[in-house]
């Protein structure tokens, strides 16, 4: 068989798995959720998938080093529950979204299930060069439409840690910290990271 022809198999074989699936647009959370298991960041917004590109090794050496420290502080003080992406995070019906680190207080872990969670207390969104624009617009103001507490934008580019807390259902600015600096926390109000541990 020549490879033409085995290349025009290969696509007409894409093309009948694709129909097997809803049109952008067109995605529920049923259909979401038939998906089959995957590591992939896989959201769900305005019946659309959004697929996000692998991160890259810094942002995960700096999710690894900001979930220890920020796990550590939660387990240690009793404080709630604590996961990293991938976990699928619904913020409302029909918006999934898969943010870094989730954490969910003590009084809400009602919101938990082993499928999903609901909106969460805090979350971080650590920047990438693809996802930039998402998480400090789009994803700004859906965390802050759904009632996520406080929300972290770790900015590996200028070495920054940005917190905003919810105040009268709109986001205000906690504080802002850069290289050198310590960052920290409204809600848990006992935590702090050196902005530089984080980033090197």
């Amino acid at each position: 068989m020549s490879q033409a022809v085995e290349k025009t198999q290969d696509e007409q074989l894409t093309i009948e798995i694709a129909r097997l699936f809803p049109r952008q647009g067109r995605w529920t959370e049923a259909d979401y959720f038939r998906l089959p298991e995957t590591n992939r960041i896989i959201e769900l917004s305005k019946g659309r998938l959004i697929i996000t590109p692998s991160p890259t090794s810094q942002h995960q050496k700096i999710l690894s080093k900001l979930f220890l420290s920020l796990g550590d502080h939660i387990t240690s003080n009793n404080l709630g529950d604590i996961v990293m992406s991938p976990m699928d995070t619904r913020l409302w019906e029909g918006k999934i979204r898969q943010p870094d680190i989730v954490f969910m207080t003590n009084d809400h872990l009602d919101r938990i299930t082993e499928q999903l969670w609901g909106v969460p207390d805090l979350v971080v969104e650590i920047l990438s060069e693809g996802t930039a624009k998402t998480d400090k617009e789009d994803k700004f103001q859906e965390y802050e439409k759904a009632g996520v507490q406080e929300y972290w934008i770790v900015d590996p580019f200028n070495q920054s840690i940005e917190v905003y807390s919810l105040k009268s259902g709109t986001y205000e600015i906690f504080g802002k910290w850069d290289h050198g600096e310590i960052a920290k926390s409204k809600l848990l109000d006992s935590f702090r990271v050196s902005v530089d541990s984080i980033m090197t």
